[in-house]
């Protein structure tokens, strides 16, 4: 089956929008990219329903939620490479998921790069949720990350995991950045074909991050660190990404961990493709995996991997769904 027309309206509108030209500068620029900053959600539906801002020690947590009871808490941290965000999409996607969910969504504004490096970022990401710990017990938090922000919340759960502290339920996890270094030979094949991000302008703004030009510390690469014990996790990938590379990495290194993982590939998808409101494809990922995971995916877990096990990978493409095994999970590793 063939891409949506909205695919290729999408893929337009990102090519017009210069994102790829932005991220193709070293250094990038960051005060430019800034100018896409959305600090506080706008439109009916926020001035309708439950919406409140509170500090978490350099953070600025809006919470959204539908209902004045909501059990659960979806911790969404945003995706901007460091140093931007977060955006128009990042609101949408959360508009959404509050209007067809019972969860109160804290949506991280954190401090960016290169005012904070990552152990402030971190820090901060840590203070909230122990901060969500305080309200609420483990298996009613989830995580969500996009881009960046799925770097944070692998980076999280790894030292949660290290000091012994309660995880969440379960974590969602959009075209996370896995590896800082770039240095994965494949990024090179996929820039060619990625619309939106540039192996020069991501490194430039990881090294904006880093902490003593330290890039394979795990709390900006956390494929260095260890995936033991991690909660339930989906993964939204696209091919056409150059964080893509990466990502397969670390399927193998949560499968050898036996970790209960979804895989949910985009065939010819960008960087964060189901955050793309205009896209079908985007919105039937949203309705069909996202929202429908965090409304059923409560203390339900996933068939343990084990290594002769299938691999629950699959290929979007519009509204079909292919099963690769393992030997085709190693063809895109190799």
């Amino acid at each position: 089956m063939k891409q949506s027309l909205t695919y290729y309206i999408t893929i337009f509108i990102i090519k017009l929008m210069g994102i790829k030209k932005d991220f193709s500068k070293d250094p990038i620029n960051f005060k430019k990219l800034r100018k896409r900053n959305i600090h506080y959600p706008k439109g009916r539906f926020f001035r309708q329903y439950q919406v409140k801002t509170f500090s978490v020690l350099n953070t600025l947590i809006t919470e959204v939620k539908r209902n004045k009871i909501a059990d659960n808490l979806l911790i969404f941290i945003h995706g901007g490479a460091f140093i931007f965000g977060p955006s128009r999409f990042h609101w949408e996607t959360i508009q959404e998921i509050a209007k067809q969910t019972n969860h109160t969504i804290w949506m991280c504004d954190y401090p960016k790069a290169p005012e904070s490096k990552i152990s402030k970022i971190s820090q901060n990401i840590d203070l909230v949720y122990n901060t969500a710990l305080e309200k609420y017990s483990a298996n009613q938090i989830s995580l969500m990350g996009d881009s960046v922000g799925g770097t944070l919340a692998i980076a999280l759960t790894q030292r949660l995991v290290h000091r012994k502290v309660k995880l969440p339920i379960k974590m969602m996890l959009i075209s996370p950045v896995m590896d800082a270094t770039l240095s994965n030979p494949q990024i090179d094949i996929i820039d060619k074909m990625d619309v939106m991000l540039s192996k020069k302008g991501l490194y430039s703004a990881m090294k904006m991050c880093a902490e003593n030009n330290d890039l394979k510390n795990v709390m900006i690469s956390p494929i260095n660190g260890s995936f033991n014990q991690f909660p339930n996790t989906i993964l939204f990938l696209g091919e056409n990404d150059i964080t893509y590379p990466d990502q397969l990495l670390v399927i193998q290194k949560l499968i050898k961990a036996s970790v209960n993982v979804e895989v949910i590939v985009g065939k010819k998808m960008p960087h964060i493709w189901p955050l793309l409101p205009f896209m079908k494809e985007a919105k039937i990922t949203l309705k069909a995996k996202i929202i429908d995971r965090l409304n059923s995916w409560g203390g339900v877990k996933f068939e343990m991997l084990k290594k002769n096990h299938h691999i629950p990978l699959r290929c979007l493409n519009n509204n079909s769904l292919f099963l690769m095994g393992p030997q085709e999970l190693k063809k895109r590793v190799v």
